[in-house]
């Protein structure tokens, strides 16, 4: 007969082990009412949250891929555990002791991967135990070196493997484990030596806390190892594609704040942990990749409809630039949402710290840019902008950044900073990347035959939003205010000031809509001939029809200049209220006690925003 958990046993896990907490560990688990909490589902990719914990009940159900069941199927589902393992793991973490009987006999060993786990946390202890040792001088100087104290180091489980080749085999043998067992999880090799010897160790532990494996630096000249940084092997608890150093103490942050922040290195984690910068990670042994990605992202709890972000602290030289565009070659909605940090010095957040200080560490990661404008400076930079042909191959080449960008309203964006970067006109870039973008997809841009299309119909085939203008729905109401004024600036042109009445092109937000405007800003106004002009220097197709719609839509109204002034405010008001909104969302995520001075900037620029609001909403109450 088998070994078998006492039913009542089972029952009194199942009751402990909350399964929000459980299931918290490996996914960011928002509020979704009712008393049920989702996130996204760590058992297949999505974008929108479909995987619903129930707290109440102690179920789980994905709504997408059809995963479900209670907090023991999860862990087994997620850990690859058997039945027992995953009750004797939620067991260890409640504090249930479990009865196991076997015809009167004693209970079996656990399986595999919680002996490996036991192993690893043992070594753990053991590590650490050596730091003090004498032969250990060599750890603390490394330590103190890199500006970390002893609290530090106790604080990430910094340890030493002493240079004895046995030390760690027969501390664990004493403890009960077998050589099997010491092999299977990388702790010793198969000759019987340590794998780690006279190096300073890192735990690589899960967001759990279990650990999973270790990463060891090279400290004496003469080590037998080449490699400055030696890795845990695979193992069934140890993926270096799947693991994260840090995210024990991160990932608590990661949730809280919507951000990530990944650096290279053991000792930058550390540096940006003691700076403030509790989001902190590093990939061990390996590039960062598409699992690290799929991972940061549950834990944000990611859809397209939030605003997380992922900041990446590479070097500015060429081995930094490759690591960006190896990130750049993940999942688009992944690296829409990434930053780069980058020292204008090459310094890593460890020498940083150690040289300028903590808030250095603070204001590097507070300057970020854009994964897309990083790399777009990259790939320019290439070039000679001096001259003609430099600038159009830059564009050409810059080309399949924009089209790989799945957010339409952010290719608009990237579009002005391209042409800022090589000193040409938008119009002209947005041109010369459509065609590039045609160019390499003849197929999906061919005309239909035998069809005409209707003004009011969206092209037929894919759409590159902003490098081919889309058509305009003149039925949505969120596009009417700019619809309107357009019709009145371009049909009652005498109404308005030289400034347009202060109206931008910002204040647009449909690419058409702007597009028109920005060709009514640059053409001066005239008495004779001007809406001949403006269709003169109208390069865009799409513009250059709109305009004439615009010209002939009735306006159910006898504009005048208080009209127009009012019509104008309500635009600008629009503008405004989405400032306002992006800026309340900022001062949400500015800690005001770490960051005093950007959230009283913030804080400032909110109060006179508001103003502005008022005074707008004011002036265009003539427009209703």
């Amino acid at each position: 007969m088998a070994s078998r958990i006492n039913d009542e046993d089972i029952a009194l896990v199942r009751e402990r082990a909350r399964i929000d907490e459980v299931v918290g560990a490996y996914v960011q688990l928002r509020n979704a009412g009712g008393g049920s909490l989702k996130g996204l589902c760590p058992f297949h990719d999505e974008k929108t949250p479909s995987f619903q914990v129930t707290p109440s009940r102690g179920f789980y159900y994905c709504f997408g891929c059809g995963e479900g069941g209670d907090v023991i199927t999860f862990l087994q589902k997620i850990d690859n555990l058997s039945f027992t393992e995953a009750v004797q793991a939620l067991a260890d973490k409640t504090g249930v002791q479990l009865r196991i009987s076997d015809d009167g006999r004693p209970a079996t060993q656990p399986g595999l991967r919680q002996r490996v786990l036991a192993a690893n946390q043992a070594a753990s202890e053991f590590y650490q135990s050596q730091i003090t040792s004498a032969e250990a001088v060599i750890f603390r100087q490394f330590v103190d070196g890199r500006g970390f104290d002893r609290e530090a180091a106790q604080h990430f489980s910094m340890g030493y493997a002493p240079k004895d080749g046995k030390a760690l085999h027969d501390h664990l043998h004493r403890a009960g484990f077998s050589d099997e067992e010491l092999v299977r999880a990388g702790l010793i090799r198969e000759s019987g030596w340590d794998y780690f010897q006279g190096r300073v160790v890192w735990p690589i532990k899960d967001s759990a806390k279990s650990v999973l494996g270790f990463g060891a630096r090279r400290v004496f000249d003469d080590d037998r190892m080449p490699a400055k940084y030696l890795n845990t092997p695979e193992t069934v608890v140890y993926k270096k594609s799947h693991v994260l150093y840090g995210l024990d103490l991160a990932r608590q942050p990661i949730g809280k704040k919507a951000q990530a922040v990944v650096v290279e290195g053991y000792t930058d984690v550390m540096a940006c942990h003691l700076s403030g910068i509790d989001t902190a990670v590093a990939s061990c042994g390996t590039a960062f990749g598409a699992d690290h990605a799929r991972m940061l992202q549950r834990l944000m709890g990611n859809n397209d409809a939030f605003n997380g972000e992922v900041v990446f602290t590479f070097d500015g030289d060429a081995a930094g630039q490759a690591a960006a565009l190896k990130v750049f070659s993940l999942d688009q909605t992944f690296v829409a949402q990434t930053y780069v940090a980058v020292e204008p010095n090459g310094l890593d957040p460890c020498d940083l710290r150690l040289k300028s200080g903590e808030p250095a560490v603070r204001e590097l990661v507070g300057r970020r840019v854009p994964l897309y404008r990083f790399v777009m400076r990259n790939v320019v930079a290439q070039y000679d902008l001096d001259r003609v042909d430099g600038r159009l191959q830059a564009v050409r080449a810059a080309a399949p950044l924009l089209s790989s960008i799945r957010d339409g309203s952010l290719v608009r964006g990237y579009l002005h900073d391209l042409a800022q970067l090589v000193g040409m006109d938008v119009e002209e870039v947005r041109q010369i990347v459509s065609q590039q973008v045609r160019r390499a997809m003849p197929a999906a841009h061919e005309p239909p035959k035998q069809r005409t299309r209707r003004p009011a119909e969206e092209p037929d085939g894919p759409v590159l939003d902003g490098l081919s203008l889309p058509w305009p729905d003149p039925r949505d109401r969120n596009l009417a205010v700019e619809r309107d004024t357009l019709k009145l600036m371009l049909q009652y042109p005498t109404l308005f000031d030289t400034t347009w009445n202060g109206v931008s092109a910002d204040d647009f937000t449909h690419p058409a809509y702007r597009a028109v405007f920005e060709v009514i800003l640059a053409t001066p106004f005239q008495a004779q001939g001007w809406t001949e002009q403006l269709q003169a220097v109208t390069v865009d197709d799409v513009a250059r029809q709109l305009q004439v719609a615009l010209l002939v839509e009735g306006i159910h109204h006898d504009p005048d200049e208080a009209y127009a002034s009012a019509y104008t405010a309500k635009q600008q008001l629009l503008t405004t209220l989405r400032r306002l909104a992006e800026l309340k969302s900022r001062l949400q995520r500015i800690n005001p006690v770490e960051h005093s001075s950007a959230h009283k900037q913030a804080f400032t620029e909110l109060i006179a925003l508001e103003t502005r609001r008022r005074t707008l909403e004011q002036i265009s109450a003539g427009a209703d």
